[in-house]
């Protein structure tokens, strides 16, 4: 599956951001939806993931209660909402796909620039 990360920009503190991951190739729906985030200087690290049902979800404590990780299989894309962004948000972020926590497919990624 190919994946396409877009939505990226730059927002003041506290705003917010939407990103899409839109998908082609293989059936999306039978993956899991990870975002993932790497800050200049950071190693990548995990953000959000969203089962491919969209029954569940699970949030890197940094974010929980401000980004909300979505998708819509009928349009092969998913989402990641992000609210009350910081600076400390800023970051390169990708899309991946995969099952049982293994991402095999990643998205180029789409820059967050927040400032404060």
């Amino acid at each position: 599956v190919q994946l396409q990360a877009s939505g990226g920009g730059l927002a003041q503190a506290g705003g917010s951001l939407r990103l899409s991951c839109a998908a082609s190739g293989r059936t999306f729906s039978s993956f899991d939806m990870g975002w993932f985030r790497q800050a200049p200087g950071k190693e990548r690290e995990f953000v959000a993931r969203i089962a491919w049902s969209g029954g569940y979800t699970n949030y890197a404590p940094s974010v929980r209660g401000r980004f909300t990780i979505s998708r819509d299989n009928a349009k092969n894309t998913g989402y990641l909402h992000m609210n009350s962004l910081k600076p400390e948000d800023t970051a390169v972020y990708y899309c991946a796909a995969g099952n049982d926590y293994v991402y095999d497919y990643w998205g180029q990624g789409t820059l967050v620039t927040v400032s404060s």
